[in-house]
């Protein structure tokens, strides 16, 4: 009976989802003609210029490393505060995880733009808006690393009289350092290819020089910015990947 509720469920949920997006496959199919001319006039992909699309990329992957590396250092404290064998104040758990969770549902695209208003156009902006969002992701992955943690060495130092702060920060982070470093790469990963897009809001990167791209109809130029972006993001996969294998 449960496992039928379950899937009664699932599909009620899908039934309620279509009604409300409404997919309309015959629109899908009388566009695709017009999708075809779009790729088809795009070869083939205009490089020239190819110095400004490399800079723009760098400018994509400068910000995201940097808005990992921000991510990171906010997001240390409050994984300590959302992980109950690290956290020497009980009380601000609850509220600590709200905020991580707060941080994680505004996408960084939205953060982006709101900093694009604060501190005006640039990789600045970018920077401050995938910082934000991945502290939220990092405080998440890593505060559950914690608290998966083996507990035994935790209680060890304890009982040797050293605080909860002192013991995470000898034990509990030591012991924890590849599953975290490992979490912190995917995120860099994925910021990466979430940057890409930031330029469309003018918080700098290659999205900005794709935004210009798609407003003048060049699709022999977006053809290009679309291949320097699958070429940048699976050598960042790729990278992210090995390293990730070496550490766990």
């Amino acid at each position: 009976m449960r496992r039928a509720a379950w899937i009664i469920g699932f599909i009620a949920v899908q039934a309620a989802c279509i009604w409300v997006v409404q997919p309309d496959l015959g629109r899908l199919w009388a566009g695709l003609p017009r999708l075809a001319g779009w790729i088809a006039g795009g070869f083939p992909p205009d490089f020239s210029g190819f110095g400004d699309l490399a800079a723009r990329a760098a400018e994509t992957l400068a910000l995201a490393t940097l808005g990992t590396t921000l991510a990171g250092v906010l997001a240390l404290p409050l994984a300590l505060m959302a992980a109950k064998p690290a956290n020497p104040y009980p009380v601000l758990y609850h509220p600590i995880r709200t905020l991580l969770d707060a941080l994680r549902g505004i996408d960084g695209f939205v953060f982006a733009l709101i900093f694009v208003a604060a501190v005006g156009l640039g990789p600045f902006a970018g920077m401050l808006g995938v910082a934000l969002h991945s502290a939220g992701s990092l405080g998440k992955l890593w505060s559950e690393a914690l608290e998966a943690a083996d507990p035994a060495p935790m209680e060890a130092a304890r009982s040797a009289g050293a605080g909860r702060a002192q013991a995470a920060a000898v034990i509990l982070l030591p012991e924890t350092l590849p599953q975290t470093a490992s979490a912190a790469l995917y995120v860099w990963e994925f910021n990466i290819r979430a940057s890409t897009v930031l330029g469309l809001v003018g918080a700098g990167g290659i999205g900005q020089e794709l935004k210009n791209a798609v407003d003048l109809l060049d699709f022999s130029r977006v053809l290009a910015i679309l291949a320097l972006i699958v070429a940048m993001t699976l050598t960042a996969d790729r990278l992210s990947a090995a390293l990730r294998a070496r550490l766990l």
